[in-house]
């Protein structure tokens, strides 16, 4: 269950993010105001991991997805993925990571896709999002996944997956766009919504599952 505190953050995530985007490939615009504008949260069953889909605008109106693990030690290996640290109001500090470079993150993710667990809330305790649309994979592997490499490019982010004897890619949509992205044939899809700028709504592809040799 993905259990939301009504507490605060310092700094806040939208902080971090504002000294960490411009860093990144994918970003487009020269410096970061971002503005949070939607996205869902997974569960870790081992109740460790703070895991979110977060997007965001940025003063131009573009929009990007940010995922995101919350987690109360550093990640070993992963501080080239580290957004930073936050003192929460409950649990004290958080360490805030990259999620593609996460392996809590892409199993729930690969999970996602495959049709073993649900999206929930962003800001409702055990809650299942109904806005999300999954359409998972046709040909799904063992349950569990694990990531064997990453690689960020203009607009998304590709995260080669190990799955049994299977090798899957899930690929992040850094810039998201209105509409339908087409998955190819066999592979899984997670649509949701984002708010622009101007209060109205637009809803896209969050990410893909690429099967073996897309």
């Amino acid at each position: 269950m993905a259990v939301i505190h009504e507490t605060t953050m310092r700094p806040t995530k939208l902080e971090l993010l504002a000294a960490w985007l411009p860093g990144q490939k994918w970003f487009t615009g020269t410096e970061a105001s971002p503005a949070k504008a939607g996205g869902f949260r997974l569960d870790d069953p081992a109740g460790e991991v703070g895991i979110e889909f977060m997007a965001v605008t940025d003063r131009d109106g573009a929009a990007y997805l940010v995922p995101l693990t919350y987690r109360s030690a550093p990640l070993p290996g992963a501080g080239h993925a580290l957004v930073g640290t936050s003192e929460h109001g409950v649990l004290g500090t958080r360490w805030i990571y990259d999620g593609a470079h996460d392996p809590v993150f892409v199993a729930q993710s690969y999970a996602l896709l495959t049709g073993r667990t649900h999206a929930q809330d962003q800001n409702l305790s055990d809650a299942v999002d109904p806005t999300v649309t999954v359409t998972p994979a046709a040909s799904a592997g063992p349950s569990d996944a694990e990531p064997t490499g990453v690689v960020d490019g203009p607009g998304h982010t590709d995260v080669a997956v190990r799955a049994g004897g299977a090798a899957p890619t899930l690929r992040l949509s850094r810039r998201l766009s209105p509409g339908p992205e087409a998955a190819p044939t066999g592979g899984g899809r997670v649509e949701a919504e984002w708010r622009l700028p101007d209060g109205t709504r637009a809803r896209g592809t969050y990410a893909l599952l690429l099967p073996d040799g897309s």
